[in-house]
C-alpha cells in the first residue's frame, strides 16, 4: 500500500519520516510513504490517477482547499473549515476528505493546559488560522479574536466562524501586544519573522498558553518570550506529529504508534539542526 504527503514545495516535509516510522512499528510491511510535489491546480489529476494501491494523501500548502473539492465526500470539520488535510482512499475507490489539523489542534492545546472557557487570540488569518477557529469551537473557548495585518482577512474568516458557531472579533496588528495580553491561549499563524517584534513588547499572562505552528527555527522570538514569561509553550512540530497520527489511523486502520513516531521526528529534527 502508498500513501504521500503532496504540495509545493515540498522537499522539506518530515511527514514521510513519521508515517515511516509508523509503519515499522507497527508492522506494516509492504507500506510505503513518499512526497509529492503538486501545486494545486495539478491535485485533481493527480488523485484521478492513482491507483487501487493508494491509500491516501496528506496534503499540504497550497492545496487544501483542492483536496476538500476533489473528494468525493468530507468531514463537517473540513467543509465547516474549507480546508483539507487528509484525502482518503475508501473501499469503493472514492476519496474522502478530513482536516486531521483541527483534532491535532485541540490534542495538543487540551495537552498543555487549555480548558473550557479560555479566551483565545488567533495571530494571523490565513488557513491554519481556520482550524484554530475549529479548534476553539471544540474547546468551548468563551471567546476568540483574530488578529491580522489586513482586515480583510478577518472578514473572510466569519463565514468560517459562523459555521462553527465561534462568535469572531477581529483586531488590528497595531493592537497585537493589548489582545495578546489578555488573552489566555494564544496561538500565532504567521509566517517566520512577522510576529518577532511582538516578542520584546507583549506583557504576557504568566498562566497562559502559547502554541506557535512554526518548528524552524525554534524556538520563535515570540516563543521564547512566552516562556520566559512562564507560558506554557506548544510548537508546530507538536502539531504536525499530532495531525499525522489521525492521518495514520485513517489512511491504515491500525492504531498509531505514537512514541516511535515522535521518537523519529524528534531525530530527524536533530540530525537537521546539527547538519
Amino acid at each position: 500500500m502508498r500513501a504521500a504527503v503532496v504540495g509545493t514545495p515540498i522537499a522539506h516535509s518530515l511527514s514521510p519520516v513519521i508515517h515511516t516510522a509508523g509503519y515499522a512499528a507497527a508492522g506494516l510491511t509492504g507500506w510505503s510513504y513518499t512526497r509529492i510535489e503538486c501545486a494545486a491546480a495539478e491535485l485533481p489529476d493527480l488523485v484521478a490517477g492513482l491507483g487501487p494501491e493508494w491509500a491516501g494523501l496528506s496534503v499540504t500548502m497550497p492545496g487544501k482547499e483542492a483536496a476538500l473539492a476533489v473528494a468525493d465526500a468530507a468531514s463537517p470539520v473540513a467543509v465547516a473549515v474549507g480546508a483539507a488535510n487528509t484525502l482518503v482512499r475508501r473501499p469503493d475507490g472514492s476519496w474522502y476528505a478530513d482536516n486531521t489539523d483541527v483534532g491535532g489542534m485541540v490534542e495538543v492545546l487540551t495537552a498543555a493546559g487549555v480548558v473550557p472557557g479560555a479566551a483565545l487570540t488567533v495571530l494571523g488569518a490565513g488557513g491554519t488560522a481556520r482550524a484554530a477557529l475549529a479548534a476553539a469551537a471544540r474547546l468551548a473557548c468563551s471567546s476568540v479574536t483574530v488578529v491580522a495585518r489586513r482586515s480583510e482577512a478577518v472578514d473572510e474568516l466569519r463565514p468560517v466562524a459562523d459555521a462553527l458557531d465561534v462568535a469572531l472579533t477581529g483586531g488590528a496588528w497595531a493592537d497585537a501586544p493589548r489582545h495578546l495580553a489578555v488573552a489566555d491561549v494564544v496561538v500565532s499563524t504567521v509566517p517566520k519573522g512577522v510576529a518577532d517584534s511582538l516578542a520584546g513588547v507583549v506583557t504576557w499572562r504568566p498562566d497562559g498558553v502559547c502554541f506557535d505552528a512554526l518548528y524552524d527555527p525554534w524556538p520563535t522570538p515570540l516563543a521564547a518570550s512566552a516562556r520566559a514569561a512562564g507560558l506554557r509553550v506548544v510548537s508546530g512540530l507538536d502539531l504536525l506529529l499530532a495531525q499525522a497520527v489521525g492521518q495514520f489511523e485513517q489512511f491504515t486502520g491500525v492504531a498509531a504508534p505514537v512514541v516511535a513516531m515522535r521518537e523519529a521526528l524528534v531525530a530527524a529534527r536533530r540530525s537537521a539542526f546539527l547538519s
